[in-house]
């Protein structure tokens, strides 16, 4: 005699649904309501939310639990611009996290009083297209390799000789 299976009173759809991974949350997510005008791009980067406008990288958005000092809005900028940036954002500083040198990376952390204010500010001067926030990335030396590597002519083969 067969063995009927037993219930076990669960939806197979909600077990599809819960096996999927959960999408995280966009870490201070109203930046990009603000910048939406701009049609920003996003990739993960660092286990945090980089933010492009066309080929420039404008923002990074960082919360996590590891260095939460380092929580916020991080501003790509150059070392050339820090003083006038400073007098913009009074609460911004160098990322801890990377160490005791000033790096070109400045943060708006997220625990300062103005936080909300400071990085809706940046966001302004973003879409104004001020050239002290943004950085064009550097092309890193996998993406040469790989210009070389397609702009090779293909060998001939017997499939593609011209009279055949």
């Amino acid at each position: 005699m067969a063995k009927v299976g037993r219930n076990s009173g669960r939806d197979p759809f909600i077990d599809a649904d819960l096996a999927l991974k959960r999408r995280k949350s966009i870490p201070h997510e109203f930046v990009l309501d603000a910048l939406a005008g701009l049609a920003p791009a996003t990739r993960a980067m660092f286990g945090c939310l980089a933010v492009y406008i066309e080929d420039k990288i404008v923002l990074i958005l960082r919360d996590r639990p590891d260095s939460p000092e380092d929580n916020g809005v991080w501003l790509a900028t150059t070392a050339e611009h820090h003083e006038s940036l400073q007098r913009d954002f009074p609460s911004m500083r160098s990322i801890q996290l990377f160490g005791l040198q000033a790096t070109h990376w400045q943060v708006l952390p997220a625990d300062a009083p103005d936080f909300e204010q400071a990085a809706l500010r940046a966001c302004a001067l973003i879409s104004a297209c001020d050239l002290r926030i943004g950085k064009i990335p550097k092309r890193g030396a996998k993406s040469a390799a790989r210009v070389k590597k397609s702009s090779k002519r293909p060998k001939a083969t017997r499939l593609n000789k011209p009279g055949r």
